[in-house]
């Protein structure tokens, strides 16, 4: 038995296309984990909030760039109030304001807050449904809500990290979201999901479940190349550590 506390296997090979090296964490690709919005999250707030269903959205949506924003600027100009509980705050406020400054100094855009909480987020109760108002029209409109979320809310709790030797050679991390990654704010979390076995209930693998969005990140042929790696009958996968927790 590993002594480990957060022991992860690593599947890494070469792209054939490309001065790359991929490597993808299997030990979380391959759990069951699942999104349990909804269904107990306990939300990222200093205390467990479940009745808030506040998911990862009572911060806002941080943007990663000026095309980020206008994507969710142009798919919110579709939206119908039915779908958006504050609608009429968005138009008149807007989708988005100003944050703290970045490691560059730099100031960064989030989503408008309304009542501490992203404005985008319907709350319990309203009759268009409880959630992302973004992921609910695209639903409505038979659309992928990935293509007009803001790229952190569809990416959550997949991490993709690139980096480069001093070669120019490029290496790409595709991992779980850690408290780590939202900064010193993390560690005030009383709950993140990743750490939780509550979350790790799902029916199928999670590069199954998310195979949309992990294709959105990394290519369908290098997703294929994964699975095939991942799907081969060599060994017992090490269970995911918020597992061996239950």
């Amino acid at each position: 038995m590993s002594t480990f506390e957060d022991l992860h296997e690593w599947v890494s090979f070469d792209d054939p296309d490309e001065h790359r090296t991929w490597l993808f964490d299997k030990t979380f690709l391959m759990s069951d984990y699942k999104c349990i919005y909804g269904c107990g999250c306990k939300g990222i707030l200093d205390r467990p909030s479940p009745e808030l269903e506040q998911g990862c959205c009572s911060y806002g949506a941080h943007f990663v760039d000026a095309a980020d924003v206008a994507n969710t600027e142009r798919h919110f100009e579709r939206m119908a109030p039915e779908h958006m509980q504050f609608h009429a705050v968005a138009v008149e406020l807007g989708i988005t304001r100003q944050g703290d400054l970045d490691d560059d100094g730099q100031p960064t855009v989030v989503s408008t807050l309304v009542d501490d909480a992203c404005v985008f987020l319907n709350r319990p109760g309203f009759e268009g449904g409880t959630g992302c108002a973004l992921h609910i029209a695209a639903t409505a409109a038979g659309e992928r809500p990935l293509d007009w979320k803001p790229q952190v809310c569809w990416q959550v709790p997949l991490r993709l990290e690139d980096s480069s030797d001093e070669s120019g050679h490029v290496t790409s991390r595709l991992r779980e979201w850690k408290r780590r990654d939202w900064g010193p704010g993390g560690e005030d979390f009383a709950w993140w999901c990743t750490e939780e076995p509550e979350a790790f209930v799902g029916t199928e693998p999670l590069y199954v479940s998310a195979r949309d969005d992990i294709v959105e990140l990394v290519g369908a042929h290098i997703y294929d190349l994964m699975v095939e790696v991942f799907e081969r009958p060599i060994a017992v996968p090490v269970q995911h550590p918020a597992r061996r927790q239950s």
